[in-house]
């Protein structure tokens, strides 16, 4: 059996908005990679082979679709809906991929939701998606499966997660709406104004280099930036469905947040500990490609991302792009590990190279 998994598409309402302009919260421009990837783990040597695509979190951009040109935190169910319909529209070809991926035996896609998806643990969108697949997505926030174990990893970091049983609060007029953590209000409220400047503002990584540079080499936006970012702490205290998600000590953590490369690798290993029946824990998140290997033969993978990374290195002066998953062969009667490797997709002439193999 085979387990692909690969995160943070972040797919939007897709490359043009309905006047023909570019739309710059975009961040996803592979859909036709994507469809090669699902034709080729569907078809020939893998047509009738029990393949099990992990689509791991902020697959969707839901945060960032916008209603009647307006930015709103205030995400109900219908409101979940009309922005995956967006999407939909916006993305024909990803979404016909999986279609074709589940028409085909043996096949099983699972949907773990993220921080940028919260959205999706509404029942509509849910059901929309399955409608437009023509399958029956597996939806979950952790997913165990043969000894792995798969989630976004979001919940690691303060400013990105609400405990468990505050997923949900209550919004205008009784309504239940996302609650929201305060790293998706800062992408809602602050990011569309950044963006308008600096289009590739929150692909850039580390983040925290990125800053130190705007302070000596692009002053103006650095102030105009800081400017922002401040009157939105100040006004947010004050906001009835922000502040139980704002305080002081909160906004300490995202500053200090911003300025690090997360790393992963110690949630992992507490995860394999936590369990021993796992071998294997993958995550996303990051947008950054990682791989490690523990005692016993145990791994920890994190799929990066398809999105355009661009380089503030001044030799480099160009985008990187990796269209990186995790390929993990289980025998599926014992639940072992006979192969695991971190991949790069290529396109269908020469589907993909392995970056890293545990063989």
């Amino acid at each position: 059996m085979l387990i692909l998994s690969l995160s943070d598409l972040h797919l939007g309402k897709g490359k043009f908005l309905k006047n023909g302009q570019l739309n710059i919260l975009e961040d996803f421009f592979e859909d036709q990679r994507f469809y090669e990837f699902c034709e080729f783990y569907s078809s020939d040597q893998f047509y009738s082979k029990e393949v099990h695509l992990v689509l791991n979190g902020d697959i969707l951009n839901l945060i960032q679709i916008d209603f009647e040109g307006v930015f709103t935190h205030i995400i109900d169910e219908k409101r979940a809906d009309l922005a995956l319909k967006k999407i939909i529209k916006g993305h024909p070809i990803f979404f016909d991929a999986l279609k074709l991926f589940l028409s085909t035996p043996n096949k099983k896609v699972s949907y773990v939701i993220g921080n940028h998806d919260a959205s999706m643990d509404f029942e509509l969108p849910q059901m929309r998606l399955n409608m437009r697949v023509d399958g029956n997505v597996h939806f979950c926030h952790v997913l165990e499966d043969h000894g792995v174990h798969i989630e976004h990893g979001h919940r690691f970091e303060a400013i990105n997660s609400v405990p468990q049983d505050r997923y949900y609060s209550t919004g205008p007029n009784g309504k239940r709406i996302i609650n929201l953590p305060w790293g998706s209000l800062f992408c809602i409220s602050v990011l569309p104004q950044l963006k308008k400047d600096r289009p590739y503002l929150d692909k850039v990584r580390p983040m925290g280099a990125y800053i130190k540079w705007c302070l000596f080499h692009d002053l103006g936006f650095f102030l105009k930036m800081s400017v922002i970012v401040i009157k939105y702490l100040i006004e947010s205290n004050f906001d009835t469905y922000i502040k139980d998600n704002r305080n002081f000590k909160t906004s300490l953590k995202i500053l200090k947040q911003i300025t690090i490369y997360p790393r992963y690798e110690k949630k992992a290993k507490s995860i394999l500990k936590r369990n021993i029946t796992l071998h294997t824990v993958v995550m996303g998140h990051t947008h950054l490609q990682e791989w490690r290997r523990f005692p016993e033969g145990k791994y920890y993978f994190n799929t990066g991302t398809w999105n355009p990374i661009p380089s503030i290195d001044a030799g480099l002066h160009q985008d990187s792009t990796c269209l990186s998953y995790c390929m993990l062969d289980i025998h599926k009667e014992t639940s072992t590990l006979r192969e695991g490797s971190l991949c790069i997709w290529q396109g269908k002439w020469r589907p993909f190279t392995s970056e890293i193999s545990t063989n």
